[in-house]
């Protein structure tokens, strides 16, 4: 078998993700940024614009929009600021509380079985989550039982329920795994896995959602 071949398995990440919607992106207001960011360090006006070497009116016309500052005074700012350029373009990640719960019953996920897995999708309700969470019960014996390797975006956590499984990936030697051993690894890197043990193994799988 040619382990070069991606496998023909359908996408897990693309099944969870049908009926959600993209967010919009929202712009950048620099000047707010800036002005939230001398706040959040409760500075005035005067300290931050001592700090960044800028004149206290052209601090006070970038935070009210009433000039665009110039490469030279975005890098005073950033300096002042104690953080990169980068980080100064970078809009804000909500502070607010989501109050995001999801509850899943046992056996209530969604189903999603394949010829080498019996996955089971959790936290379903949830749209938009940065992490797909899903149990699967190994039905797969052997490596041949694969028609490539598994590939995917993102990263992925895998811990051991019950059963042993061998876990093979691209680039390392199979390993053994038993219950309560766990792995993280680069999903984009080739893996598959296969139970071991008498009874088919069960693993939790949680993969992040770039």
């Amino acid at each position: 078998m040619s382990m070069s071949d991606e496998s023909q398995e359908p996408s897990l990440l693309r099944v969870a993700r049908q009926g959600e919607e993209e967010s919009p992106v929202e712009a950048l207001n620099l000047g707010k940024r800036v002005r939230e960011l001398r706040k959040a360090r409760n500075w005035t006006l005067e300290q931050a614009a001592q700090k960044a070497g800028l004149a206290r009116s052209t601090l006070s016309k970038i935070e009210n929009e009433q000039m665009s500052p110039t490469f030279e005074a975005v890098q005073k700012l950033a300096q002042g600021l104690d953080i990169s350029v980068p980080q100064l373009f970078t809009p804000p990640k909500t502070s607010r509380t989501m109050a995001r719960r999801a509850i899943t019953r046992s056996g209530e996920g969604l189903p999603h079985p394949t010829k080498t897995y019996e996955h089971e999708i959790l936290a379903t309700d949830l749209r938009g989550k940065q992490m797909l969470p899903y149990r699967a019960v190994v039905r797969a014996r052997s490596i041949d039982d694969f028609d490539g390797w598994v590939r995917h975006d993102g990263e992925e956590f895998l811990y051991v329920l019950s059963g042993i499984v061998e876990f093979y990936t691209e680039f390392y030697a199979p390993i053994r795994l038993r219950r309560g051993d766990s792995a993280y690894y680069d999903a984009a890197m080739g893996h598959n896995v296969i139970s071991v043990s008498e009874d088919d193994a069960v693993i939790l799988w949680v993969t992040s959602t770039p």
